[in-house]
C-alpha cells in the first residue's frame, strides 16, 4: 500500500493508490496477459519464492502467485477497505480459501446467501465441520471458530449489529469473517467493528457493470494474510489479468456508483413503504401520488425491507452504516404468481439474478434459491433516474391487476 495514499479520501484513492505501480506514460493502466515474469539478471538478486517478504515484494514471478492487474486491483482495494487485500476468481472461492484457512471445527452462519451455505456443505465432506445457528450461545463456540455474519443481508437488505457478533466472537476467541457485498465501501467498514476477515464478492458493486468474476478477502493480520497467499498459490484461485484490469477501470467510479445507487433505492424503498402503510408519501421526493396509486401497491405488495426501515436500530444503524443504505432491497408480493409474472411486465429493470451493475434488475429470487420465499422479489437498483424507476414499477403494478 502507498502511504501517500493513506491520507487521500477514497474517491482519490480510487483514482491514484496505485499510481506507484506506473510503469509506463499510459494513463489508463494496460492489461497484461503474461502469466510468467523473468527473473532479475543480477545473480545477488535471485530470491527464492519461500524467502520474499510478502510486505514489501512488488514485482511478480508467476501468475498463480501475482500479476501485474490482480496487483494493482489489489493495490487499490487496500486502501479503501482498510486492510490486506487478496483477489479471487469468485466470491465463492474466495469464501472458500477463508475456510481452508481458518480451518474452523464450528460456523455459527444465518440466513442469507444459499452460495456460502453450498461452500460450507462441501466444506463439511472434507472436515466434518459443525453448522451452528448464527444467534447460538456463545458457549456453543470454541477458540479458533468461526461467527459469518452477512450485511447488508442477501436477499432482504436487512443489516445486522457487527459490533454484538465481534463482541461475541472475542469472547470466545473465535474469528468473524463479514460478508459486506451488498454494503460496499463507503457505505460501511467491518473493520471498524471488529470484523478479522471482511470478503467481498467484487462481481457485484466492486465491478459494478455485470462483465466480470471477482472475489476479495480483506483482513489486518499480518499472519492470516500470510496464510491466504500462500493457500491461494497451491488452491490455483486466482482472477484473470482480464478481471483484473476490469476491476481496476470499475473502482474508479465506485463511490459515485454507490452512492447514486444507494440514494435510488432508498428513495423507492421509502415510496413504496409510505403507499404501503400510511397511503402518503414524501412530497419533497416528487414523489406525490394519489389514492389509485396506493390501492395498486397494496393489490400486489405484502411487505418491503430494506436496512433504511430499521428504525428501531438507528443507534447503531447511524454508526455503522453513516452513509447511506444498501442499493439492494426486498418485495413481498401476495401470492407466488405475482412475483412471477411482474418482473416480465417492467421495461426499465432486466429480470436476472446477480446484483451490483449499472442497470436495475429484479429477480423472482425463487429462480436460483431454492430455500427463499416463493414470493419474494429481489431488486437490486442502478443507476437510472429514481422516478422513471418507480414509474415503471408503477406501470407493472397497473399490469399486473388489470390481468387479474
Amino acid at each position: 500500500m502507498a502511504e501517500k495514499a493513506k491520507s487521500y479520501r477514497p474517491a482519490t484513492q480510487a483514482m491514484h493508490a496505485d499510481d506507484h505501480l506506473n510503469r509506463t506514460a499510459d494513463v489508463a493502466p494496460p492489461l497484461h496477459t503474461a502469466t510468467t515474469f523473468s527473473y532479475p539478471q543480477d545473480s545477488e538478486n535471485l530470491v527464492p519464492e519461500d524467502c520474499l517478504d510478502l510486505e514489501s515484494f512488488e514485482g511478480h514471478v508467476y501468475s498463480r502467485m501475482t500479476a501485474p492487474n490482480s496487483t494493482r486491483l489489489e493495490t487499490i482495494l487496500s486502501t479503501l477497505l482498510n486492510g490486506r487485500v487478496l483477489t479471487y476468481s469468485s466470491g465463492l472461492a474466495a469464501i472458500h480459501a477463508a475456510l481452508v484457512h481458518l480451518n474452523p471445527k464450528r460456523i455459527s452462519i444465518g440466513d442469507g446467501y444459499h452460495g456460502s451455505h453450498g461452500v460450507i456443505a462441501i466444506q463439511q465432506k472434507l472436515t466434518g465441520v459443525q453448522k451452528l445457528p448464527l444467534d447460538c450461545p456463545a458457549s456453543d463456540l470454541e477458540e479458533g471458530d468461526l461467527i459469518h455474519v452477512e450485511t447488508p443481508l442477501n436477499p432482504t437488505g436487512e443489516a445486522v449489529n457487527l459490533a454484538e457478533y465481534a463482541a461475541k466472537a472475542k469472547s470466545r476467541k473465535a474469528f468473524l469473517l463479514v460478508d459486506a457485498t451488498f454494503g460496499p465501501p463507503g457505505l460501511q467498514d467491518p473493520f471498524a467493528h471488529g470484523a478479522d476477515i471482511v470478503m467481498h464478492s467484487g462481481t457485484k458493486y466492486l465491478g459494478g457493470h455485470s462483465d466480470m468474476l471477482c472475489g476479495v478477502l480483506a483482513t489486518r493480520s499480518s499472519e492470516i494474510y500470510k496464510g491466504l497467499f500462500h493457500d491461494r498459490a497451491y488452491l490455483g484461485s486466482v482472477m484473470g489479468s482480464l478481471e483484473g484490469w476490469l476491476g481496476v477501470r470499475s473502482l474508479r467510479t465506485l463511490e459515485v456508483r454507490v452512492q447514486r445507487q444507494s440514494s435510488n433505492a432508498t428513495a423507492l424503498v421509502s415510496w413504496l413503504d409510505g403507499l404501503l402503510h400510511h397511503g402518503e408519501v414524501d412530497s419533497g421526493k416528487d414523489a406525490s401520488v394519489g389514492p389509485e396509486e396506493s390501492n395498486l401497491v397494496r393489490k400486489v405488495v405484502r411487505k418491503v425491507t430494506h436496512a433504511s426501515l430499521q428504525h428501531k436500530d438507528k443507534s447503531w444503524l447511524a454508526e455503522q452504516m453513516p452513509n447511506g443504505f444498501g442499493p439492494v432491497f426486498a418485495i413481498w408480493t401476495v401470492s407466488e404468481s405475482t412475483a412471477k409474472r411482474l418482473p416480465s411486465k417492467l421495461r426499465l429493470f432486466h429480470h436476472a439474478t446477480s446484483l451490483g451493475g449499472v442497470e436495475s434488475l429484479i429477480e423472482w429470487r425463487r429462480m436460483s434459491d431454492r430455500g427463499c420465499d416463493p414470493a419474494l422479489l429481489r431488486v437490486s437498483v442502478g443507476l437510472e433516474a429514481w422516478e422513471d424507476l418507480r414509474d415503471d414499477l408503477l406501470r407493472g403494478f397497473r399490469s399486473l391487476t388489470e390481468e387479474n
